[in-house]
């Protein structure tokens, strides 16, 4: 049986360098490619800004706990909150002309994410608000 590694921080911006460092560290540590460390690192801090400017939202910063549970084919990554519940859901392709033009856009952070995870679960119960990511550490 192999050990989840887990990082809780402060619900703040300055908390993502600390999460991007963690990923790195332990996917080294378990001989987990680049590139997918990469892909956690973009989902992790897609997701933790979100629920930084949007989960804790009126509310005093709370915690984010970050867990890296490696098996032999796969890692999931599980981000709990306690701040409003909000169920990420698959996005189309955000509008990068808008974007380019200066003009509003939203949806690049979920497009992220659902473009780097190979599963995306959200679920909320007495211990928080939970976003499971897996990554598949094999080909298909």
């Amino acid at each position: 049986m192999r050990e989840n590694f887990i990082l809780t921080r402060a619900a703040e911006l300055d908390a993502l360098g600390a999460f991007r460092a963690f990923i790195a560290k332990t996917c080294k540590q378990l001989g987990i490619p680049q590139q997918v460390a990469f892909e956690l690192q973009l989902a992790c801090d897609e997701a933790a800004t979100n629920v930084i400017q949007h989960g804790y939202a009126g509310m005093n910063p709370g915690s984010i706990m970050l867990e890296l549970c490696p098996t032999p084919n796969s890692i999931t990554m599980i981000l709990t909150d306690f701040g409003h519940p909000f169920e990420p859901v698959e996005t189309d392709v955000p509008d990068a002309q808008a974007l380019l033009q200066d003009q509003p856009t939203t949806g690049f952070g979920l497009y992220f994410i659902y473009s780097t995870m190979d599963d995306v679960n959200y679920y909320t119960d007495e211990q928080g608000n939970h976003l499971v990511l897996v990554k598949n550490l094999t080909k298909d």
